[in-house]
């Protein structure tokens, strides 16, 4: 039975995202793997790689396939935000023995514009040519878009660690009714367990939307929607008891099938 978790960064992050839910499943007998998302292995202060603004989600996707079909087992595919679409393609390869998708970011089909996703984006959507341009995110629309619920410390910290981020990667997920199709998934070829998890006050994945992503996949999914937490409950206060209940589940639904 699979004990290899293939964890997936999100936008502007690393491997390094997954520090505390590494510590907590490694010491649970689990081999956890946290690549990095093509372009991304790089210093926070770096330019950004040229070949970034226009780096699709299928360019991530194809990477991190290559890295599943070396292991010497189907892994389970774990993913926050970005990494969370990333492992619904992914599984809808066939490439997943289970997949828990982390305040997801939701695949073509599911409107994911809201009030709060635009005032997240505002300063990137209005940049000319913002499709095929790296970005970042202001601190401050980093700390509403995602990281209001951590300390203020913890905030300033994730934040000077944050690299650029892909503007074709991000329009494939929130235009993609414009014709940009990295973000489709077929849910009849996603065959394995989920379990979706979003938090009440998350802005940038906001809990309405991730509910629909969890009913996308009838009747195979488990839902859950973290009252107090917003997009980065793998780091926010409390994250230890999201971290056991995914545990509880793996031993659900996937250990014991």
């Amino acid at each position: 039975m699979s004990k290899t978790i293939f964890m997936i960064h999100g936008m502007w992050g690393g491997g390094w995202y997954w520090d505390r839910f590494q510590d907590y499943f490694e010491k649970r007998g689990y081999r956890c793997i946290t690549p990095y998302l093509r372009h991304h292995d790089i210093q926070p202060d770096d330019p950004a790689p040229p070949e970034l603004g226009r780096t699709s989600l299928l360019d991530y996707a194809e990477d991190l396939e290559i890295e599943i079909h070396q292991l010497d087992e189907k892994p389970i595919i774990m993913g926050h935000s970005m990494g969370g679409l990333l492992a619904q393609i992914l599984a809808s390869r066939g490439l997943a023995k289970a997949a828990i998708l982390i305040t997801p970011a939701s695949p073509a089909g599911i409107m994911a514009i809201t009030w709060s996703v635009l005032k997240s984006f505002s300063a990137i959507l209005f940049r000319w040519g913002f499709w095929k341009k790296p970005h970042k995110l202001s601190y401050e629309k980093a700390v509403y878009a995602m990281m209001e619920k951590l300390p203020p410390e913890e905030r300033r910290n994730i934040y000077e660690r944050g690299v650029w981020e892909s503007g074709r990667a991000a329009t494939e997920i929130g235009l993609w009714i414009f014709g940009f199709r990295g973000a489709q998934v077929d849910p009849s070829k996603v065959d394995c367990p989920l379990l979706v998890i979003s938090g009440s006050d998350d802005h940038i994945t906001p809990a309405k939307v991730v509910k629909k992503v969890a009913e996308k996949y009838k009747p195979g999914y488990t839902y859950m929607e973290l009252g107090g937490h917003a997009h980065w409950v793998i780091r926010e206060p409390g994250w230890e008891k999201v971290a056991a209940s995914v545990h509880t589940w793996l031993e659900q639904h996937v250990m014991e099938s």
